[in-house]
């Protein structure tokens, strides 16, 4: 039997932490190495009584008072780690605590399949409409109308959004166990230093990545991921700026000097907001999924104490 797992570094409160790994863990998920970002020990207690999770406080003992910065550095350190860790598992990804595998069959079913040679599964994002949870938009794939269907979806500001979303388009990969000289990075596996390549995508299953699932969750974040997070300033624009390319950093710096916090909501509005329009929008172009990760259910079976 194909046996999978995840590694996260988690930075978040403790019924999120719990909701992220009951829903895996009914998802047939074998191990989860979940690496806590600050000194969480109620999450650490709740998880360290789970005979399938292997938890791990990442103190001044861990980082050998050496801690990284940046979170992505620490993140990828956590996840090359449990890598190497014993091989409880065939295939192990690295996710986020707001992002949920949703898979049409059983997801180990489907790495079974895979064939033998191949090293890695790319899962790619589907991102979650601030609504009541249940409605996705599916990324606009690469290609000459990419440009031409994202501002027909988001008038105002599809011209700055690369492929419709707000985060990242790569997806996560799942990564054969057993391989030497192995580094997993956020979005790719590498080993001797060169990338792991395989399909571009797992047919089937996509990654349920809950960005902005209502205004005051997005807004509270905000701040962070312009400084150090997903809008920070060092990442590339949505294309070329010679072809008046614009990085995220970059239009959400623009729109607050035009316009402050109500011109973020209008933007949030228009790009985020589950309505009928958006909808209808999405669903003209087949790119609006429908998933109830129904985070309660799973919450209360594994972690009864900490159900709501």
């Amino acid at each position: 039997m194909t046996r999978w797992g995840i590694s996260a570094t988690i930075l978040a409160p403790t019924r999120d932490i719990l909701a992220f790994a009951a829903y895996h863990l009914e998802a047939g998920a074998h191990r989860l190495y979940l690496y806590l970002d600050d000194d969480n020990r109620d999450a650490f207690a709740a998880l360290k009584a789970h005979p399938k999770i292997r938890p791990v406080l990442c103190d001044d003992d861990w980082w050998n008072g050496k801690r990284p910065k940046k979170h992505q550095v620490r993140q990828t350190q956590n996840a090359t780690h449990a890598y190497n860790r014993r091989a409880d598992v065939d295939w192990l990804i690295h996710m986020d605590v707001d992002e949920f595998l949703v898979s049409d069959r059983p997801v180990a079913d489907t790495l079974a399949d895979l064939p033998a040679d191949q090293t890695t599964a790319r899962v790619r994002p589907m991102e979650q409409l601030a609504g009541d949870g249940t409605a996705f938009k599916a990324f606009v794939p690469n290609g000459p109308d990419r440009a031409r269907i994202v501002a027909d979806l988001y008038p105002t500001y599809g011209a700055h959004i690369k492929g419709g979303f707000l985060s990242h388009l790569a997806g996560k990969v799942f990564t054969r166990t057993g391989l030497s000289d192995v580094r997993i990075q956020i979005h790719n596996a590498f080993q001797n230093d060169e990338m792991l390549k395989g399909p571009e995508d797992t047919p089937g299953m996509d990654l349920a990545h809950c960005h902005a699932s209502h205004w005051d969750h997005w807004y509270k974040s905000y701040r962070y991921r312009l400084e150090k997070g997903s809008y920070r300033s060092e990442l590339a624009p949505n294309r070329p700026r010679d072809k008046g390319g614009m990085s995220m950093h970059e239009l959400f710096q623009t729109i607050e000097a035009d316009g402050g916090t109500p011109a973020l909501r209008a933007f949030f509005d228009e790009v985020c907001t589950d309505t009928p329009d958006l909808r209808a929008r999405l669903s003209r172009y087949g790119l609006l999924k429908h998933a109830d990760l129904d985070l309660n259910t799973t919450l209360a079976k594994h972690f009864p104490a900490h159900a709501p």
